[in-house]
């Protein structure tokens, strides 16, 4: 019966299926269990989050660094602007120094040209006041109303002056304002005479006779002359006392010309004058 011969066919397949799988999964069953993993190290966790804790740090302290960074970059930013600015301030700067420099260049060639037309105005000057002639010493209202009147008198009475024709005045007056009734000191007195030839009799009977007395002051006559002209004369006035000790015989010209008689004769400004008497005041030896 066909039917049947292949049911039972199956059945067999079966058994032996079953037979031959049976061993394997009592084997599976009974096989031994694998090795387990060793137990954690505490040291090598420990060490590991050093390390983590290690690498967090170097991590904000390079945040730290990038901040630093940056504000390194806007301050070197800012220090480029102001080199910037100083480099514009030192071009202008030495612009400028550039032309002082042209300026400057030029200065000698002034200074002489200067010194040449101080010279000239000095002279105009000194030559606009020949006519003029100062007397100190005068005793303050002495003269009265009449001033012209006065220094008349006292040209021929102290003086002892004879003009031909009698002496004329464009100006008398007195230097300055006047005094207060306390003050004992007089003003000087100038007078500008009409004549220039009058004008340098007195001056040279002033010189001659030295000062005169007039109740008991003491009265002199000398040039009128330019601020500058008088300074230059009160520099060798320091010069005389020295040359007097040496016996050496000197003498000043108008303007103000010092002249020095020695072994030669020698004529120079204050400066050089000074220089020829401490050559003479030096120690010879033998």
């Amino acid at each position: 019966m066909p039917n049947g011969k292949s049911s039972g066919k199956h059945s067999r397949q079966l058994l032996f299926s079953e037979a031959i799988a049976q061993p394997k999964t009592m084997a599976a069953q009974t096989a031994p269990p694998g090795p387990t993993p060793p137990p954690a190290d505490p040291s090598a966790l420990e060490a590991t989050d050093r390390i983590l804790q290690e690498i967090a740090s170097v991590g904000r302290q390079l945040e730290a660094m990038d901040l630093k960074i940056t504000d390194l970059i806007v301050a070197s930013s800012s220090i480029c602007a102001d080199i910037a600015s100083f480099r514009e301030t030192a071009n202008a700067l030495d612009q400028r120094l550039t032309a002082l420099e042209d300026q400057v260049a030029v200065l000698p060639d002034q200074e002489v040209e200067l010194r040449f037309l101080q010279a000239k105005i000095t002279d105009l000057e000194d030559r606009s006041r020949r006519d003029n002639v100062c007397f100190f010493g005068v005793p303050e209202h002495k003269e009265g109303s009449d001033i012209k009147a006065f220094l008349k008198s006292l040209l021929s009475d102290l003086f002892g002056i004879e003009f031909s024709p009698p002496p004329e005045f464009q100006r008398v007056h007195r230097i300055g304002p006047p005094h207060k009734a306390t003050y004992d000191k007089s003003r000087p007195t100038i007078a500008c005479f009409l004549r220039h030839e009058q004008a340098r009799q007195v001056i040279s009977a002033a010189k001659t006779q030295g000062p005169v007395s007039l109740e008991g002051h003491k009265i002199r006559g000398a040039a009128d002359f330019s601020r500058l002209t008088n300074e230059k004369q009160k520099a060798f006035l320091a010069l005389r006392p020295q040359l007097r000790t040496l016996d050496i015989k000197y003498g000043l010209f108008e303007p103000a010309h010092f002249r020095v008689i020695t072994t030669r004769d020698v004529k120079g400004n204050a400066k050089e004058m000074s220089q020829l008497v401490q050559l003479s005041l030096q120690p010879t030896y033998h």
